[in-house]
């Protein structure tokens, strides 16, 4: 029982063994399944059955299972970057209300930052918006993406170049480009110095999944412009890293 509801035993041991399926990738049979996750063979065979029933499984024979239709078309509509988004939402508006900054979620598509989540004190100032795309290596959010991509993606997106100057102070040589994203990866933590508007100030972390990928960053951001009390930057690392680690601990 979890706040007050009762949970369905019987639905929960289905669900493993539908689990167990997938994970198997249709290599063993359900009896030998239903040993190895300690399910009674007859009720493993009943709950398949059912499942199949209902197309979340197909037969591929000789006991053996796979993802059926009614399941695929349910993970295809499944945006895992959003499912995270709208976590992240409530916990980015008390952080960017407390700290007075802009707070923003971002993700990586086509070697672009897809702006998620904007908001906070001066949101309006600032020339992102939802669902905008800009280039990635001269932000923050797009530092910590580009940073915790596998070595070959990464070295692809290095080769892929130019990368235009916006100010004076964005990174355009690509192994001074790598040696940043070097150090994005080691600290955890990735700034923009003025690298997209001289007046911008940003600090981004990532948003780990439980195997170690990053799907999201988030950041905060000020105009230096706009600016009234500073808050110390160290300060500022660790109120974001405790909103990321808050969102991590929900399972992603």
């Amino acid at each position: 029982m979890r706040n007050g509801t009762p949970l369905l035993s019987a639905t929960s041991r289905t669900l493993a063994m539908l689990e167990a399926v997938i994970a198997d990738g249709g290599a063993s049979t359900v009896s030998a399944l239903a040993r190895a996750i300690d399910c009674p063979v007859a009720t493993a065979h009943r709950q398949v059955a059912t499942l199949v029933a209902d197309g979340f499984l197909i037969v591929l024979g000789q006991g053996r299972h796979a993802a059926g239709p009614r399941l695929r078309a349910l993970l295809a509509r499944v945006d895992d970057k959003q499912v995270i988004a709208n976590l992240a939402a409530p916990l980015l508006h008390r952080l960017a209300a407390k700290l007075g900054m802009v707070a923003q979620l971002g993700t990586l598509e086509n070697d672009m930052v897809t702006y998620r989540i904007k908001t906070g004190e001066g949101a309006g100032a600032l020339f992102t918006r939802i669902d905008m795309q800009l280039e990635a290596y001269c932000s923050g959010i797009g530092k910590v993406l580009l940073a915790h991509l596998p070595a070959a993606e990464r070295e692809a997106y290095l080769a892929g170049g130019p990368f235009v100057a916006l100010t004076a102070n964005t990174i355009t040589d690509p192994a001074a480009l790598a040696r940043e994203l070097d150090r994005v990866a080691q600290l955890g933590y990735a700034e923009d110095r003025g690298e997209i508007d001289p007046d911008l100030q940003c600090i981004a972390v990532p948003i780990h999944r439980r195997d170690g990928t990053v799907p999201v960053a988030i950041s905060v951001t000020r105009l230096s412009r706009n600016a009234t009390a500073q808050t110390a930057p160290a300060a500022l690392l660790s109120a974001l890293r405790a909103v990321a680690h808050e969102i991590e601990r929900a399972g992603f």
